[in-house]
């Protein structure tokens, strides 16, 4: 059964399925070997999709039935997915009717580090790991590795700060009898004007915000206009979050940044009061841009972990066990150079 709402990209050589390639840029065909640019290959009209050949079978728009064109068998899909894989055959479906209107992102970054080189990656990570059980030590437990473009959205923020403080400078002095304290006083004022450009902020209500912020620093260099096929291979996810719903955070965010460099303009000086104290931020632009993250799932000892990796940089983030034991013997082993350490001052302070 064909279903227009289903994206599957075929290789026009062998007719096997093509898939985004981190390593090389473009999509490839495993089965022959073939590569096609992703620039060059044709994006279908998102306009002629219509809601025929999909079918709904809940009250909400929480879950819908697609079908694969590879093998014709159903998928069922949570509201948020927008690409996945085929659960019968593992071909990739790129659902498009989630990547029209508001829903198609503006930017993407691909890829740029494959599965095979998240792994090595996270079982290096694993291994620097001084305070974690030495059975974790092991990227054979992986249970999963998931590759995700995760919903951001990119802001682009003017920030102005306006301060008026009172500082002083002290100098001492002193003479046989008697140690001078001389203080001036001064007004200082310092006004800014500072564009901060794609600042971003996790969009979907499944990844954790603590853990998608640690992932940080993205580079832009190869932040790329959207294109479908970036998208095979691949799952994605659609914002469950509005750029307005995101930016009384994004704006707290920075405003920290427009005081941090105010301050760094009032330096010198021994005290630092402040009478007046304005920053006002805002919102030039929002872009919405999908990132891509490695999700690792962890088995250990009958438990899961669950870390993430930045796909563009190899940067790991999560929070791993701790082993006890190898905790008391670093605290026994710090103690004991300390009071080695003391002893040794003593033997040497009796000695003088």
């Amino acid at each position: 059964m064909s279903n227009t709402l289903v994206i599957q990209y075929k290789c026009p050589s062998c007719g096997a399925d093509m898939t985004f390639d981190a390593k090389s840029g473009t999509l490839l065909c495993e089965s022959c070997g073939n590569t096609l640019p992703v620039e060059n290959y044709p994006v279908p009209d998102f306009e002629e999709f219509t809601e025929e050949t999909t079918t709904s079978t809940f009250e909400s728009e929480s879950a819908k039935q697609y079908y694969c064109n590879n093998c014709g068998a159903v998928l069922i899909t949570d509201g948020d997915t927008s690409a996945t894989t085929c659960s019968f055959c593992g071909a990739p479906m790129i659902l498009a009717d989630r990547l029209t209107g508001e829903l198609a992102p503006a930017k993407i970054i691909p890829f740029e580090i494959t599965k095979e080189q998240a792994q090595e990656a996270f079982q290096k990570w694993c291994k620097k790991g001084r305070l974690t059980p030495k059975g974790f030590m092991n990227a054979e437990r992986i249970k999963n590795i998931t590759g995700i473009y995760v919903p951001f959205w990119l802001y682009d923020l003017n920030g102005q700060g306006e301060v008026k403080a009172n500082c002083t400078k002290v100098y001492r002095r002193e003479d046989s009898n008697y140690i001078y304290t001389d203080t001036h006083h001064y007004e200082v004022y310092r006004k800014v004007d500072l564009n901060y450009l794609k600042i971003p902020a996790d969009a979907s209500a499944k990844m954790n915000d603590e853990m998608m912020d640690k992932l940080e620093p993205f580079h832009y260099d190869n932040l790329k206009e959207f294109k479908v096929p970036y998208l095979a291979g691949y799952i994605a996810e659609k914002y469950n979050y509005t750029d307005k719903d995101l930016l009384p955070r994004v704006k707290q965010r920075v405003e920290e940044y427009v005081n941090d460099y105010i301050k760094s303009l009032i330096n010198g000086y021994d005290t630092i009061t402040y009478r007046h104290n304005w920053i006002d931020v805002k919102q030039r632009n929002a872009y919405y841009t999908l990132i891509p993250v490695w999700m690792i799932c962890y088995d250990y000892k009958d438990s899961e972990h669950t870390f993430a990796m930045n796909g563009q940089t190899g940067k790991v983030v999560g929070k791993p066990p701790i082993s006890k034991k190898k905790v008391c013997g670093w605290f026994f082993g710090v103690s004991s150079i300390v009071f080695l350490i003391l002893e040794l001052l003593l033997i040497i302070g009796g000695a003088l």
